[in-house]
């Protein structure tokens, strides 16, 4: 039986209503499931998006979610972005820790060790924004739970290609 393997896949897509429902649409109705999805709109004109799925199978799997994406009406290109070779992924998250006192002073600690932020403030709570690798955003969540609250958003993977090649 083949392995299970992550893949970043970028897609560009018409910048319309139903786009992304029937890009989900079709993840759902095969049982494909999405780690991470975002989308914006990419052209000067706002006429294109760009999504950038994550997602999991066997390179069977991946082979066909990608053939059956391509096959959508409102779909220009789809790009594996990690068949594809070197490529950059990153994330943004918020997180929110609740603490007083000895842990008020260490998640500070911690947020420059991970340089992370200061977005907001009170006198029970700090707000810290940080970009990076889903694993530094993993481990610095994982800290923060063990100082306090937490209340975390996080924005999904962005994923581009490095080199002279674009979308």
């Amino acid at each position: 039986m083949s392995e299970i393997e992550r893949h970043t896949i970028a897609v560009l897509v018409d910048n319309e209503p139903g786009v992304l429902a029937r890009v989900v649409g079709l993840f759902s109705g095969r049982g494909y499931n999405i780690e991470s999805l975002t989308v914006s709109s990419v052209s000067v004109d706002e006429s294109l998006s760009r999504m950038t799925i994550v997602t999991t199978g066997t390179p069977m799997i991946i082979e066909q979610i990608k053939a059956q994406v391509d096959k959508l009406v409102p779909v220009h290109e789809v790009h594996d972005l990690t068949a594809n070779g070197a490529h950059l992924e990153r994330e943004v998250a918020l997180v929110k820790v609740v603490a007083n006192g000895p842990e008020r002073r260490e998640s500070l600690r911690i947020a420059d060790i991970f340089n992370a932020t200061v977005a907001d403030t009170t006198i029970g709570s700090f707000v810290f924004s940080l970009t990076g690798k889903p694993e530094k955003i993993d481990a610095f969540v994982e800290l923060m739970r063990s100082l306090g609250k937490t209340e975390i958003a996080r924005s999904g993977i962005v994923g581009i290609a490095r080199g002279a090649k674009a979308l």
